[in-house]
């Protein structure tokens, strides 16, 4: 009698394995138990593999059904800790959150490993190598980027300025202008923005369109010089910092915990001083 390896109906012994193990991650959360339906097998084991908690497993199902990501580009997002630092953005970015709803779709950092560059480099020799490398950098910023321009030109008065880069984000409506600075940020870095963005939109933006966004994507930058810098400011813009190689997931995940253990401290602290009023 011929022996089956092959395991029950065709299945080997690894996939039935995958099988009960995703059953187990799942069977008691019907939330997640219905969003394994809308994205691919295989990108349910990854998610399954290497998100650890239901929160995150949470985050990984819907950003792979809204992006469609094929399995690799999948697994460079989660590599690249796109849930610890979209998580961050939103705790760093929410007393601003209310000034534009475009802002939504910037990061509070970026990661662009996929760039080969010298140790010594300079702004432009950053903007070649990101055109060069167009399809990676719009997967770390996001599928519903669309490149305009590199150094697009806007004419105020008898002069010319060139914004290095120029997108327009398909879901929000709106040009995004992206300004790289090599170094640390600094506020007279507002300022420049600010001006791209009035000139966007007094001379390019389509009147069906949102406000045009801003990001200044700089080496490092001082989280109490931007909060200062973004505070009396009313343009919809951000920065973020970029690293020329994947995230310390260690390191994020320490930022991530002491911000929101932060941020239950002075909600702690709040309600306390709302019982002693009361």
């Amino acid at each position: 009698m011929q022996k089956h390896h092959a395991g029950v109906n065709g299945f080997s012994a690894q996939n039935i394995w995958r099988m009960k193990k995703l059953y187990e991650t799942y069977c008691h959360n019907q939330k997640l138990s219905a969003l394994l339906r809308e994205i691919s097998w295989t990108n349910n084991l990854t998610i399954m593999v290497k998100a650890k908690t239901d929160e995150e497993r949470e985050f990984y199902l819907n950003f792979a059904r809204q992006n469609k990501y094929s399995s690799r580009e999948l697994d460079r997002q989660i590599n690249a800790l796109v849930f610890e630092r979209d998580t961050i953005k939103d705790i760093v970015n929410k007393p601003f959150i209310g000034r534009a709803d475009g802002l939504k779709a910037l990061r509070d950092s970026y990661s662009l490993e996929f760039i080969d560059l010298p140790k010594k480099y300079k702004e432009r020799d950053l903007q070649k190598a990101i055109v060069s490398n167009l399809k990676d950098f719009i997967l770390e910023f996001g599928r519903n980027f669309a490149f305009v321009g590199e150094d697009y030109r806007v004419q105020v008065g008898n002069t010319d300025f060139f914004i290095d880069l120029l997108f327009f984000n398909r879901e929000l409506q709106c040009l995004v202008a992206i300004e790289l600075k090599v170094g640390r940020f600094e506020p007279e870095h507002m300022g420049q923005i600010e001006f791209y963005l009035e000139a966007l939109d007094s001379d390019v933006k389509l009147a069906h369109e949102n406000p045009s966004v801003g990001l200044i994507l700089c080496t490092a930058k001082d989280d109490t010089v931007v909060e200062y810098a973004l505070r009396r400011s009313l343009s919809p813009a951000l920065i973020a910092d970029y690293q020329l190689h994947l995230p310390d997931k260690k390191i994020l995940e320490n930022k991530l915990r002491e911000m929101q253990s932060a941020i239950e401290t002075d909600e702690k602290l709040l309600f306390k001083e709302n019982e002693n009023e009361n």
